[in-house]
């Protein structure tokens, strides 16, 4: 089990009955004396197509702002690669120029 999934469990965890309390009593429920009542039946599935047309609205807008980040993330990953190969470029030149300082410094020390 990943080492994140703990954390986010507990941090979750006691918002769950407040979702569900909130959701439930949005629905109309049926009364025992209304069992065969068509007029409540048409009432929940048009409380359902709402609930699906509104949750449709969400995962677009959800949609569209998980596209914009991970645009975003790609950016800044394509100019973290930039800095990493830039950074690598310089590391080289420092370990070239370290080696031949070193290499001089042998030199004059045997030419001694």
């Amino acid at each position: 089990m990943p080492a994140w999934l703990i954390p986010a469990i507990k941090a979750i965890l006691p918002h769950v009955g407040t979702i569900v309390s909130v959701a439930a009593p949005a629905f109309t429920r049926k009364s025992s004396a209304a069992v065969g009542d068509q007029s409540v039946l048409q009432q929940q599935i048009t409380e359902l197509q709402t609930a699906a047309t509104a949750n449709d609205a969400h995962i677009k807008k959800l949609a569209a702002q998980i596209k914009s980040t991970v645009e975003l993330l790609e950016t800044s990953a394509s100019a973290a690669d930039s800095r990493h190969r830039r950074l690598l470029a310089f590391c080289a030149a420092s370990i070239v120029l370290s080696l031949i300082s070193a290499g001089t410094a042998l030199f004059v020390y045997l030419a001694r």
